[in-house]
């Protein structure tokens, strides 16, 4: 039987600060039937500014941002009652979990939004442990709702989790505020960056020698972050939400676009070791997002991190040489309305931007003929990005992609989820603008 087991905190429990955080575990055999747990979506108000300012009137599930933490085993079946207490249709969509089609959440592609007042039952067995986001889903509306607060974590654990003495999972958020500490959309260099539910920089501590494991969501609407590690060399060990092979960031440096998510494994040095937004203006000093603080007797060295075992479900190799191929290019700004090959979208389209049959390998590549950079989210899928030249592919999976003003990315993926499927952009208000495309597998 799956049960509803009590909130767990503590050193080796994860921690989510500031304001109060449900954390939810469920325990059982797959399959079991189970009365859903409750989420629910709603205005709140939360403390996002220092006094005198008045807490931020914001959209939140259950009345925290981010949302409770939903955490869960793999194998074991995800069963909610989600209710729509907004002004507003909103959807609760899980992307990067590879779910299947009808559950997955896509509001008007799959199925109509929740509309206000209204209530469903969601329940799904994830296919892949790892750690995701989930958010609304509802095509233009969905810059308004995530911006205002509609963000939570959840992570499903790997059979054998790895042995840590720390675990933290921090999803971090970009907040526009007037004077009075109100959600505004004016421009201007002031912005509040959250570290999980409190201002930044969000405080840890750990041992000397103690091996933590960071969990890192980037759910700002439209910010491209780029976080600066000092005090330790850091492996990444997962990206968007699949393990891959464990690998240094380049420079200590962690590039985390609109969506994504990093998993991080290092071993506390003695010093503090901080996580920090680099400087975006000249001048600008960085400023510390996630600080872990030495505390206690030093812990005994553990052998180096081998890294987490790979998905079992994702192939090992893509016969590129029977690859379908499409390209899709992005193009506008500058006053010219964003668009997918010339279509300008801010819902979904009649028909597809391309079909494929199930199970066919696909290579796709992403022309950004826009001036700025592009950030692309491919759904129900998991990508490799190729090299340049057709040598290799980089060593992890993607469903978040990154595309520099004037480049091409060209990815390469299975089409093994059939169903409708969005490939749009991964910022709200440029999927509003008109990046909102989908392709279709079956």
């Amino acid at each position: 039987m799956i049960a509803r087991s009590p909130p767990r905190f503590g050193r080796r429990a994860v921690l989510l600060g500031g304001v109060a955080a449900s954390l939810w575990t469920w325990r059982g055999a797959a399959g079991a039937a189970t009365t859903p747990l409750q989420l629910t979506a709603a205005p709140a108000a939360l403390a996002l500014a220092p006094p005198p300012a008045a807490p931020t009137p914001l959209l939140a599930y259950d009345g925290v941002v981010p949302g409770p933490l939903i955490r869960l085993r793999l194998g074991d079946d995800l069963a909610l009652h989600f209710a729509n207490r907004l002004d507003a249709p909103t959807t609760l969509s899980f992307p990067g979990l590879r779910l299947a089609n009808a559950v997955a959440g896509i509001g008007g592609l799959v199925a109509p939004p929740i509309a206000p007042g209204a209530q469903t039952e969601i329940r799904f067995a994830p296919p892949d442990a790892g750690f995701n986001l989930y958010l609304p889903d509802v095509g233009a509306a969905t810059a308004r709702q995530l911006g205002a607060g509609l963000f939570g974590p959840i992570v499903v654990e790997e059979p054998a989790p790895p042995a840590v003495d720390l675990e933290a999972v921090v999803v971090l958020a970009d907040w526009r505020l007037d004077a009075a500490g109100r959600l505004s959309g004016d421009a201007g260099p002031a912005t509040l960056v959250s570290a999980g539910a409190s201002t930044a920089p969000r405080r840890f501590s750990a041992a000397p020698g103690a091996r933590v494991r960071l969990r890192l969501a980037n759910a700002s609407a439209a910010r491209a972050m780029t976080i600066v590690v000092s005090g330790v060399a850091p492996l990444i060990v997962a990206v968007d939400g699949q393990p891959s092979a464990a690998f240094a960031p380049l420079d200590n440096r962690l590039p985390i676009g609109p969506g994504a998510r990093f998993e991080l494994v290092f071993d506390m040095a003695d010093a503090e070791v901080a996580f920090a937004l680099r400087g975006e203006a000249e001048g600008e000093s960085d400023r510390p997002l996630i600080v872990f603080a030495g505390d206690g007797p030093p812990k005994l060295a553990r052998p180096a991190f081998a890294g987490l075992a790979a998905n079992p479900l994702l192939p090992r190799e893509i016969n590129l040489a029977r690859a379908r191929r499409f390209a899709l290019t992005l193009s506008g700004g500058g006053g010219a309305p964003l668009a997918i090959d010339g279509e300008t979208l801010s819902d979904w389209s009649a028909r597809p931007q391309f079909a494929v049959p199930l199970g066919a390998p696909v290579t796709l590549a992403l022309v950004n003929a826009t001036a700025v950079a592009q950030t692309m989210r491919l759904g129900g899928h998991v990508a490799r990005r190729l090299h340049a030249l057709d040598d290799g592919w980089e060593p992890y999976w993607r469903d978040v992609i990154a595309v520099a003003p004037g480049r091409t990315t060209r990815l390469a993926f299975v089409a093994d989820n059939p169903g409708k499927w969005p490939i749009a952009s991964a910022t709200p208000a440029a999927r509003a603008a008109g990046l909102c495309g989908w392709f279709e597998v079956g």
